[in-house]
């Protein structure tokens, strides 16, 4: 398709980037409030040149943006921002389609509120809003991820973690949705995740996560040494996720997680597989030198 040959193509270099660029990074924001903080795939370009993603900003003040419609296509990205009607979230930092509901958005703040959306043209509405079952003393999350497999769908979130003595920790659940729209969550496991890299006092162990066609987990991990950085990022392979005809979710993580790529100098914290493709955009937060987009390999078989 000639979306996916557009997605394939490295980006040029648009602007002044961060220390670490290597002129494939592409620059979508230009401060602390244009930042990446999450990414979902919404669908191909009409001329079939490129894709629509929608992409989440961390931004805490009533009237700040909060949703972005970033258009990608081959050395050029576009960003037109989404109206929110509804109850405003604080820090949302993570964004998912929902699989068989065109339209339709899961979204995550750090503290755990899940906000059901429905986005037509340049306005998202809040269907419902709810916290996330069994969060921890000090949980900060900035990853959520669905999966369908066998009929069932299921959800995966993490608490991103700090430094060397606090692992980010990965949760997983069955996910239905009530009638009148509320997630409910069926029982919640856990699993421990260390990156492999960063691994400095500053790390974040899990910034986004990504899952395959076949179920591999692709996650995102960062380190931030404040709004100024210096920031430091990988995306890794840290295991496998299935769901049974019952809906059992299964989480099997990666005893030592392979590095698909490192990047100095930016704090990735978006990863999104594009659908029937290898291909994944990744973004950035950036705090306050603003946001980066580029295209990578990581989410094939």
């Amino acid at each position: 398709m000639a979306w996916l040959t557009a997605a394939t193509a490295l980006l040029t270099t648009l602007g002044t980037a961060p220390a670490g660029a290597a002129g494939e990074w592409q620059k979508v924001g230009g401060d602390a409030r244009s930042g990446i903080s999450g990414l979902a795939y919404e669908g191909g370009t009409e001329d079939g040149s490129g894709v629509h993603a929608l992409a989440v900003h961390d931004n805490k003040r009533s009237g700040q943006s909060r949703l972005s419609r970033i258009t990608h296509r081959d050395g050029s990205d576009t960003v037109s921002p989404i109206g929110w009607d509804g109850p405003e979230p604080v820090d949302l930092e993570a964004v998912e389609a929902i699989p068989g509901l065109p339209g339709e958005y899961l979204a995550l703040t750090g503290r755990g509120f899940l906000f059901r959306l429905k986005v037509s043209g340049s306005t998202a509405t809040v269907v419902d809003y709810t916290p996330l079952p069994a969060i921890g003393e000090g949980d900060d999350f900035e990853s959520f991820a669905l999966v369908a497999q066998n009929g069932r769908l299921a959800a995966l979130w993490a608490d991103r973690g700090a430094g060397p003595d606090r692992p980010a920790t990965l949760y997983a659940a069955p996910l239905t949705f009530a009638a009148w729209g509320q997630p409910l969550f069926g029982a919640v496991t856990r699993r421990a995740y260390r990156a492999a890299h960063p691994n400095d006092s500053g790390t974040r162990h899990i910034s986004d996560i990504a899952v395959t066609d076949t179920g591999r987990l692709v996650v995102g991990s960062a380190a931030d040494a404040g709004d100024d950085g210096p920031f430091d990022s990988a995306v890794s392979d840290a295991g496998r996720v299935s769901v049974s005809a019952t809906g059992r979710v299964r989480v099997t993580l990666a005893t030592s997680p392979t590095v698909l790529g490192m990047y100095p100098g930016y704090k990735v914290e978006a990863v999104e597989c594009l659908p029937d493709s290898a291909e994944a955009l990744l973004g950035t937060d950036d705090e306050n030198f603003g946001g980066y987009l580029r295209t990578v390999s990581f989410c094939g078989a």
